[in-house]
């Protein structure tokens, strides 16, 4: 029996508003993909650190110049939907008897939203953000830094990740994982989680 759950956010918790990428078309139309692309290479190095936003804006100046930064921005990575049945079932678990907590890779200013304004302080046990932590998945030492600051072996955390590669990561470290995305429904989750032993309190 896993005594504590580990949660990715995008993708598990949460979503862009109006999906990631029927937004980036309606803001970038057939430069979509170049817009993506421009936002991989700058972001994720600053998922442990930086200021994205402001390097981001810079690059939108000089590349994307008929595109309102502010507008994307905001449309992208302040605008999440959370899942009503993901928080719905982490109650569950918490109602259970377990940890229930969040682990995600998130650039400081969407950390800071997320704190502030999605209220993950109350619904979470604890929220493991990849720019406090200076660690990033699927970097083993993220998943041992987690285990560590809960107390307990790797093995006793169930990570959940809608990116195989990130469960991979947790795996590597000793966790059981499962990859497991808002789309494919809450009966799938809770499947999941009583193959693992979790208990799911009615």
């Amino acid at each position: 029996m896993v005594a504590h759950v580990l949660l990715d956010a995008d993708g598990v918790v949460q979503s862009v508003r109006g999906g990631w990428w029927p937004t980036l078309a309606r803001l970038a139309g057939d430069r979509a993909v170049e817009l993506t692309t421009l936002i991989d290479r700058l972001e994720v190095p600053m998922l442990v650190g930086g200021d994205f936003p402001a390097v981001l804006r810079a690059a939108m100046a000089e590349r994307f110049p008929d595109l309102g930064f502010d507008e994307a921005y905001a449309a992208l990575w302040l605008s999440a939907e959370v899942s009503p049945a993901t928080v719905a079932l982490v109650r569950v678990l918490r109602a259970g008897g377990h940890g229930v907590h969040l682990g995600t890779n998130q650039h400081a200013r969407r950390a800071s939203y997320m704190k502030g304004e999605l209220g993950y302080g109350d619904l979470f046990d604890s929220c493991f953000y990849s720019c406090d932590l200076g660690l990033a998945k699927p970097d083993v030492a993220f998943f041992e830094t987690v285990a560590r600051e809960l107390g307990v072996s790797p093995a006793d955390v169930l990570f959940v990740d809608d990116s195989a590669t990130n469960v991979r990561g947790a795996q590597a470290a000793g966790m059981a994982a499962v990859r497991w995305q808002i789309e494919d429904g809450p009966e799938e989750i809770r499947s999941l989680l009583l193959a693992h032993g979790a208990t799911l309190a009615p």
